[in-house]
């Protein structure tokens, strides 16, 4: 059975999720699926996920400030028999006892928002809805674009990078099948391609179709059809050199995004 990692927050969940991928990196024979729940305000909001957590047999992770609201969470975990990983209010106690100071949480569990908080919900809502070559007229608005056949991390990487409030689009690349063309029409700084080496991509994908109950030998996962997909990705790389590629076998998402963003920044600033 698929484990399951429950994030809650009632901010944007980044400093949870950051946590647990960085423990799960722990156990590398266990495959565990981290469910995030960010803004989580109500109490019936918190009830709803531990019910669901509940009937999966999952794990609650939480980052949330508010004592009233931490609370009403870690007791409706006990009493499913649930359980629960504070990850920040023994830190606030702590620092609080420490400071000599009462934490500046707002009545009701709000929180300043300013515009940062914003452009990053408006990221990862832009990531949602151009995830997989979704909406090619959309990639002008990007700041970046992710270009990959299956399996290189195009949406994890999306979805990291869109949470720190870049608006990333990715684009597969599907043997046979010609790029859209909106994708050249974009500032080409912004293109970043994603390689892997194909003993990785194998096992990958091996995994993916066991997971889905399909068999071994279907073409996605067979090792003749990834060389071929791999090739043709390098067919396309090569005649856009522009475009850098980053290696994401066996790398952390992290890694990679953190790479990827000193490669774009510093192609943004070399080339102005």
């Amino acid at each position: 059975m698929k484990r399951k990692v429950f994030i809650v927050s009632d901010a944007t969940g980044t400093t949870a999720e950051r946590v647990v991928a960085a423990a799960l990196r722990q156990f590398p024979n266990h495959t565990v699926a981290p469910e995030i729940y960010p803004r989580v305000r109500t109490e019936q909001e918190l009830e709803d996920i531990v019910e669901r957590a509940a009937e999966e047999g999952g794990f609650v992770v939480h980052t949330i400030v508010h004592h009233h609201q931490r609370e009403l969470l870690q007791r409706h975990c006990a009493d499913a028999g649930i359980i629960d990983v504070d990850l920040i209010g023994p830190l606030v106690g702590a620092l609080g006892s420490y400071l000599r100071s009462d934490p500046a949480t707002e009545p009701g569990g709000r929180h300043p928002v300013d515009d940062e908080y914003y452009r990053r919900i408006e990221a990862v809502e832009f990531a949602v809805r151009n995830d997989d070559g979704q909406h090619p007229r959309n990639l002008r608005k990007a700041d970046i674009v992710l270009v990959g056949i299956s399996r290189t991390s195009k949406t994890p990487l999306s979805t990291y990078l869109a949470q720190r409030g870049y608006k990333v689009a990715n684009v597969p690349i599907v043997l046979g099948i010609e790029l859209p063309g909106e994708l050249f029409k974009v500032d080409q700084r912004k293109v970043v391609a994603l390689a892997i080496k194909p003993a990785a991509l194998f096992r990958i994908r091996q995994a993916r179709l066991q997971s889905l109950g399909m068999p071994a030998d279907t073409a996605y996962g067979m090792q003749d059809h990834i060389r071929k997909e791999l090739d043709y990705a390098r067919q396309i790389f090569d005649a856009n050199p522009h475009w850098p590629v980053l290696d994401v076998t066996d790398r952390a998402i992290e890694e990679t995004a953190a790479e990827l963003l000193a490669l774009r920044n510093q192609r943004m600033r070399d080339e102005d």
